[in-house]
């Protein structure tokens, strides 16, 4: 009969002072020096396929410039040097963004670089390029148009064609096609009317600066619009307590506008009209009869004080229908806040055109002889 051994298996017993964890730990330190060395050299290769593609201005998406073509691009606030290399090679401005991005940062001038819109052939040299990001974006060409008070709506036309290179019938086109719009517009004009008196007073008189090639509804919208804001900016709240409203303001505006030629002089105008407006004593301003003539005749006959017209406040009780012209701020301050006195009547008395102000009409009278006398009234 065969005798069999059986011999107990044992784990080796590890060298004496040697740790079991050690094997392990020698193994994972060298699979992450694997892992390193591979992650480091695919950057290193990455970055060279990079900077290839940097060099010979290769990009995702990247299309064709023929060279010379004007080439329109952008530089944002707050783009570093290499941003704004690779946008530029990216429009086809350059070809090299890395070279581009060592010259600017070398030279010292990439925080000189400056934001905005630009225009350059494609294919320009550094030089040109430098040159124009340290000047700025081109400032857009601009015109100054200025209305002065006193107009009536078409000669205020006029005024802005002359000014802008547009024409009278592009602006009215513009007014009346409802392009422009101002919440003072008056529900409607007297039946007969050129459909422009709508308008009237509604552009204030000022000094402005537009981008040339700006549309007639550009620049009448803000004149427009900076009309409104000088009516608002009023308190109305005493002419309103007499039954009236801004819109009338303004219109009261314009007859102290045409009326007055001294600023010392409008407040007292004012307080004439609202005196007499108050009392329902007809108004009785040549200044109305002269914008129911159409033109201003020099001097202003007894025979036309008979026109028939709604704006002639010799025969038609209270104020016109609209203004009857552009209106400075002064004016309508005056309209909004007129003097408080009792008088009735004012005459040009000096050359200069001060006015002599009545509580009667005795009063007013003698002013008139003597302006008559002194030279200043025919």
């Amino acid at each position: 009969m065969n005798e069999q051994y059986y011999v107990a298996e044992q784990e080796p017993e590890p060298p004496n002072g040697t740790p079991w964890w050690l094997p392990w730990l020698l193994r994972a330190v060298g699979a992450a020096l694997v892992v390193g060395i591979l992650v480091i050299g695919w950057g290193v290769l990455r970055n060279k396929i990079e900077g290839w593609a940097d060099s010979v201005g290769v990009a995702a998406g990247e299309s064709e410039v023929v060279l010379g073509t004007p080439v329109e691009f952008s530089i944002p606030d707050g783009a570093s040097a290499r941003s704004i290399s690779k946008i530029l090679r990216d429009t086809g401005v350059i070809t090299d963004a890395r070279k581009f991005e060592k010259t600017v940062t070398e030279s010292g001038v990439a925080s000189q670089l400056r934001a905005g819109e630009y225009t350059l052939p494609a294919g320009s040299s550094f030089d040109d390029v430098v040159a124009l990001l340290i000047k700025g974006p081109p400032g857009k060409d601009v015109f100054r148009l200025t209305v002065i008070e006193g107009l009536r709506i078409e000669q205020m036309l006029g005024s802005v064609a002359e000014a802008s290179g547009l024409t009278v019938a592009e602006l009215e086109s513009a007014l009346l096609s409802g392009e422009v719009t101002s919440e003072y517009l008056p529900a409607g004009i007297p039946e007969g009317s050129s459909p422009l008196v709508a308008w009237e007073g509604l552009l204030a008189p000022d000094t402005y600066e537009f981008v040339v090639g700006a549309t007639p509804t550009d620049i009448l919208q803000t004149l427009a619009t900076t009309l409104e804001g000088r009516i608002d900016a009023q308190d109305w709240s005493k002419l309103e307590a007499a039954g009236f409203t801004p819109y009338d303001g303004l219109v009261i505006a314009s007859l102290i506008e045409k009326e007055a030629k001294l600023e010392e002089d409008r407040p007292l105008i004012a307080s004439v009209i609202e005196n007499r407006l108050e009392a329902g004593i007809a108004l009785q301003l040549d200044a109305t009869v002269i914008y129911a003539l159409g033109e201003n005749p020099g001097r202003v006959l007894k025979s036309d004080l008979q026109i028939d017209s709604p704006w002639n406040t010799y025969k038609v009780a209270g104020l016109p229908p609209t203004p009857i012209s552009g209106v400075r701020l002064s004016s309508l301050a005056a309209a909004a806040n007129p003097a408080d006195t009792n008088f009735f009547y004012y005459v040009v008395i000096s050359a200069d055109g001060k006015h002599g102000f009545s509580e009667t009409l005795a009063e007013h009278n003698a002013k008139v002889d003597q302006a008559r006398k002194d030279g200043i009234l025919p």
